[in-house]
């Protein structure tokens, strides 16, 4: 019962410890309802760690944010995809508040940045306001939720970071209070052969290890026969109370024979290191199954500064005729926890599962660049776009090339280069470079063009080809129709979209004109507000131009009444 009691303490105090590091009562939450998570800080997504917390607010847009302490706007941006629209507040004690994917901005901030809009005829725009400029106090109103840019659902993306250094920081530390009494779920197992010689029950190649409940409400997976260096991988995730995501765990403590060999947790990172989490993850296997394993040794390349120990890069030597018992901790911000039991016996055995190596006359030296010619495209990687040397698949073609397979992370850009002497000069004005997805749908790529030479930047291995976007966008009205009565309409709306390259650029008047229209790509709408601009006449004219990414252009010109 003691050690227990000590034990519990111990923890309560490490807790205690990392939140003493914040200040715990200057600021408020950013919003007036219970702080439900659909995302936690550091979770792992698509090449990068999450930098704040996603905040439900019960599935609907409209909610009134507010400014979490006293500040100064020092940044407003408004992007089709990212964060969408975004509010940057400054804070006295160091800090800055981010408060993404937002509907609209309180009323002096929205006339603030539409003025910026229409001055310079753009709807996405970018502004860094004077220190002072826009002031704003505690708990006033700043902007209303959303689920503008990259969301895929209406919420609340708010960060902390340091105004000097920018790296975001976990805000629960801070203070604001989540319910959870929910222990981390851990899903899978995985042990991975680290060396030539390494085997594990028999098998050169990772496997996957069962377990099972035992009656303290730990884990006991099955005994694991092993020799040479071995690594432990793991999926798993953490929820809090009321809400059933798929959250990312705070911290992860793996020890042998009761000495930690890693131990890392989401506290702070570096954006500057974010895209390392490719190394942090088992990026072949999230390729082919789209899973996220956690790896728990250091891969090459891995300059992640999530670590807070570190013992042989996590890596475990098993040695014949020994035993060990390797113990992985998963815990959250609240110190619920997951705790795993790993028996390990040293013991040599057949192999009966061999190491794959595909070889292939391709082979990448990571320091180095690397250059191929592939017939239709040549491609270039400069030196350390990838984190270790490989063997490289590609495949030539007239058309279509094939550069590897998606598995392998490639942490720079690297240029694909094709020839387009072939086609006419009017056939290359349509043409793009475009990468074919499992169905061979073609995405557009940023191409540049200089006479026949088509080049584009990318950081996704895959296959790559030359596509052609002969038609134009389509424009449609969408809550009114031509030469209609609109005088009780808040707003208008349209309807754009392209079949392949996508769009490009939009521009709309009214009556000669220019107007904002706020476009948003997830539904393939713009809409004008009335509220914009007094029209001054009965008779009215919409002119909307659209035109895509090779430069096919259509206009809709719209009559309609209104006094």
């Amino acid at each position: 019962m003691k050690k227990i009691t000590l034990a519990l303490l111990l923890l309560v105090s490490i807790l205690s410890q990392a939140q003493e590091n914040y200040p715990q009562d200057a600021f408020r939450s950013p919003l007036d309802i219970p702080i439900i998570l659909a995302g936690t800080f550091g979770e792992l997504r698509s090449n990068h760690f999450h930098s704040g917390i996603d905040i439900k607010t019960k599935q609907r847009q409209g909610l009134p944010i507010f400014a979490i302490g006293d500040g100064t706007v020092t940044r407003i941006k408004v992007s089709l995809w990212g964060y969408g629209k975004v509010l940057y507040i400054a804070h006295p004690n160091g800090y800055t508040s981010v408060y993404g994917h937002l509907q609209k901005f309180s009323p002096e901030i929205e006339a603030y940045i539409r003025k910026i809009q229409y001055r310079k005829k753009s709807f996405e725009v970018e502004v860094f306001p004077d220190y002072g400029e826009l002031k704003v106090s505690k708990d006033d109103l700043i902007a209303y939720s959303g689920n503008t840019g990259g969301s895929s659902g209406p919420h609340l993306h708010f960060e902390i970071r340091s105004s000097i250094s920018e790296k975001p920081t976990n805000p629960l530390l801070y203070g604001l209070d989540v319910a959870d009494a929910t222990n981390p779920t851990l899903e899978k197992l995985f042990i991975y052969p680290l060396s030539n010689t390494s085997v594990v029950n028999q098998s050169q190649e990772k496997i996957q290890v069962n377990f099972s409940k035992q009656p303290d409400g730990s884990f006991l997976a099955d005994k694991v026969e092993a020799i040479g260096k071995i690594g432990v991988g793991f999926i798993g995730f953490d929820r809090q109370d009321m809400a059933a995501n798929r959250n990312g765990v705070y911290s992860v403590s793996l020890s042998v024979n009761g000495k930690v060999y890693t131990a890392y947790d989401f506290e702070s990172f570096s954006f500057g290191e974010t895209r390392y989490i490719n190394t942090l993850v088992d990026y072949d296997h999230l390729g082919k199954y789209r899973q996220r394993i956690q790896k728990c040794f250091k891969s090459p390349g891995n300059n992640l500064g999530i670590y807070s120990e570190i013992y042989n890069k996590g890596e475990i030597a098993i040695r014949e005729g020994l035993s060990y018992t390797i113990e992985l901790l998963i815990k959250d911000l609240k110190g619920n926890k997951v705790k795993l039991v790993v028996p390990v016996e040293g013991k040599k055995s057949e192999v009966k599962i061999k190491k794959e190596l595909k070889k292939t006359p391709y082979y990448v030296v990571a320091n180095k660049p690397n250059n191929f010619d592939l017939t239709a495209a040549k491609v270039y990687f400069p030196s350390n776009t990838f984190y270790e040397d490989f063997y490289l698949d590609l495949e030539k073609g007239e058309d279509t090339v094939k550069i590897h397979t998606n598995t392998v992370p490639a942490h720079r850009n690297f240029t694909i280069t094709f020839d387009a002497a072939k086609y006419t000069e009017e056939e290359r004005k349509q043409l793009f470079i475009a990468r074919l997805d499992s169905k061979l749908r073609p995405s557009y790529l940023n191409t540049y063009k200089r006479g026949n030479t088509f080049t584009a930047r990318t950081r996704n291995l895959g296959t790559y080809t030359l596509a052609k976007d002969s038609v134009a966008p389509k424009i449609e009205t969408k809550n009114f129709k031509e030469k209609q009565w609109l005088n009780n309409y808040k707003y208008l709306s349209v309807s754009i979209s392209d079949d392949l390259s996508g769009i490009d650029t939009y521009s709309a008047t009214l009556n000669g004109e220019w107007i904002l229209m706020e476009y948003e790509p997830k539904k393939n709408t713009l809409t004008y507000n009335f509220d914009d601009k007094i029209l001054g006449k009965k008779q009215c004219v919409l002119k909307v131009t659209v035109t895509d990414n090779v430069g096919n252009q259509n206009t809709l010109t719209a009559p309609f009444y209104r006094n």
